[in-house]
């Protein structure tokens, strides 16, 4: 976390806040927004989907899964925790295990349609708090050429981004149009976080009168 950053948002924590993971794009998007919290990651390994599972269930179920891991250690505290996927149709799309396994995805993405998913879990154990859903957000990447592939992959970038693409980094070129959430692309849909966290009133709006 940008302890500078976390003094210049609209709104300020009134309740012990940790980030159950160690993603940056995910703590600078909290820390944008006047937010000081802890990161303490799970290191739960991640299950693979059950037989039939909906992409959008598998995604929240990862995140409670992550958030639950952290909030029996913190029972007082307000645990954010996400787990985002890359969907093409029913499949899920994780990180490439190579570079040719990042151009095998890239090729299947491009001039078409696909779904971000990012389940998220606003948790407290102390008293009973456990909200949880799932963002989709519609992203169709261009038609981008062979060459430009595997320029991409050549920077490195793509190796550990599920789907082999980062949308707020190089990757942002591969993409011409977004339906939905832009920051539910980049790890966490930002809006729907915040409004829960009002909700439970573990945060407000700084110098609120």
């Amino acid at each position: 976390m940008n302890p500078a950053l976390s003094q210049q948002g609209p709104f300020r924590a009134h309740l012990p806040l940790v980030l159950a993971s160690a993603s940056p794009r995910r703590q600078a998007l909290l820390a944008g927004q006047g937010l000081c919290f802890e990161v303490v990651p799970s290191a739960l390994k991640e299950p693979d989907p059950e037989p039939g599972e909906a992409p959008a269930d598998y995604a929240a179920r990862m995140a409670r899964i992550k958030g639950q891991d952290i909030a029996a250690r913190h029972p007082d505290k307000v645990i954010i925790s996400a787990d985002t996927i890359v969907v093409q149709g029913r499949n899920i799309l994780g990180k490439p295990k190579d570079a040719a396994d990042a151009l095998v995805m890239l090729t299947s993405l491009c001039g078409c349609w696909h779904e971000v998913m990012t389940g998220f879990c606003v948790l407290r154990h102390s008293d009973g708090v456990s909200l949880c859903r799932t963002v989709t957000t519609r992203v169709h990447m261009a038609d981008n050429s062979r060459e430009m592939l595997q320029a991409y992959i050549d920077t490195g970038e793509p190796m550990d981004k599920a789907g082999a693409y980062g949308i707020q980094g190089i990757g942002a070129f591969l993409v011409d149009e977004v339906q939905g959430s832009y920051t539910n692309v980049v790890g966490l849909p930002l809006r729907s976080v915040l409004n829960f966290l009002l909700e439970i009133g573990a945060i407000g709006v700084a110098n609120a009168r």
